[in-house]
């Protein structure tokens, strides 16, 4: 009966199928849809105030600059070239403290994203990466989530698709296993693990007190193990008006998904003590699709869901006098995005 369980589970819940295979079916739909703006690069409308409608290659800070500062957490922008020294001075006037969020300024799926935690760390993070990068305040809220948000150009609706409750890969305690041991019988730290081992290598003999949680990896990312799950049940009209506030002002953004920190539900419906890390357009997804007991089907239906909200407010916008843009240049910059 376990085996047959095991066995469904793999085989009818998205988060589980290889990511380009799952994606079969949501390619035709793009394709479909394509034909049907007569356009490949539809989704390039769909957010005219960011680079390529944030598909890829677009800029966190010039995204960030467009967002109320009310929002945002402390940060410094810096360009590959500058010293540690000029990084460090930088950070001193925004006064952000140690610990803090070190970023590309154009990346995605958390890769070279670090919590720095001293001037060692940051030293090294400076000298190892070679493009601009963000150093953001560490915001230490309870809850981390993503807001997928839209609306319309010609103002007739706005809504909230999907909301994504951010659980980070942690371990706990039974008293008598080693740290090492937790780590390595944690089932969603195995893609991770050779990091792991190296991040808590000082500490891997060490005994977890029982009940004890140890977080391995302070990053919101499905990527780097954290468990994404399903917060649809607190979308409602009022969180939608928070997110109206919030989005609308924003120039020439219409869809795209909020990734954010805030310290409880009751705060994140009276639009309080929100902090936005990121948002991202038009590659985001509905990521509460990625909850473990999602059924895939159920994950097809958000996809095309998205898509097509995607294609509705494309179109709005071409109607209101914004164009594609050339397919030549998108695949430009896939080109040099997959050349890193």
């Amino acid at each position: 009966m376990n085996n047959f369980k095991f066995w469904f589970i793999k085989h009818t819940r998205f988060e589980f199928w290889p990511y380009w295979f799952a994606y079969i079916p949501v390619y035709f739909y793009y394709i479909f849809l394509s034909f049907k703006a007569k356009s490949f690069t539809f989704f390039s409308a769909a957010n005219p105030g960011i680079y390529l409608g944030g598909f890829v290659g677009e800029s966190k800070k010039n995204i960030l600059q467009k967002i109320d500062n009310t929002y945002l957490p402390k940060t410094a922008y810096c360009k590959h070239e500058y010293s540690f020294e000029k990084v460090e001075k930088l950070v001193a006037n925004e006064q952000i403290n140690y610990p803090f969020i070190a970023k590309p300024d154009v990346g995605e799926r958390g890769s070279n994203v670090e919590k720095i935690s001293n001037a060692i760390e940051l030293k090294n993070y400076v000298y190892s990466i070679n493009e601009d990068f963000l150093i953001q305040e560490y915001i230490d809220y309870n809850l981390e989530l993503g807001v997928m948000y839209f609306h319309y150009p010609n103002g007739k609706l706005s809504g909230i698709s999907s909301i994504v409750i951010k659980e980070y890969l942690t371990i706990t305690g039974n008293g008598v296993s080693s740290i090492e041991t937790l780590i390595k019988n944690h089932l969603r730290a195995q893609g991770r693990l050779d990091y792991l081992l190296n991040k808590f290598e000082k500490n891997l003999f060490d005994i977890l007190p029982l009940n004890e949680k140890l977080v391995l990896e302070p990053i919101g990312n499905h990527c780097r193990g954290t468990k994404f799950l399903n917060g649809n049940y607190l979308i409602n009209s009022n969180l939608i008006q928070v997110f109206d506030k919030i989005a609308k002002p924003i120039e020439g953004f219409y869809i795209g998904r909020f990734d954010l920190k805030v310290n409880s539900i009751e705060d994140l419906n009276a639009g309080l003590n929100i902090k936005i890390m990121e948002l991202n357009g038009v590659s985001s997804e509905p990521a509460h699709i990625y909850d473990p007991t999602t059924f895939i089907f159920k994950a097809y239906q958000a996809l095309f869901n998205h898509y097509k909200l995607i294609f509705i407010i494309a179109k709005q916008n071409i109607e209101l006098g914004n164009q594609y843009v050339p397919f030549w240049l998108v695949w430009k910059q896939i080109k040099m995005h997959l050349s890193k």
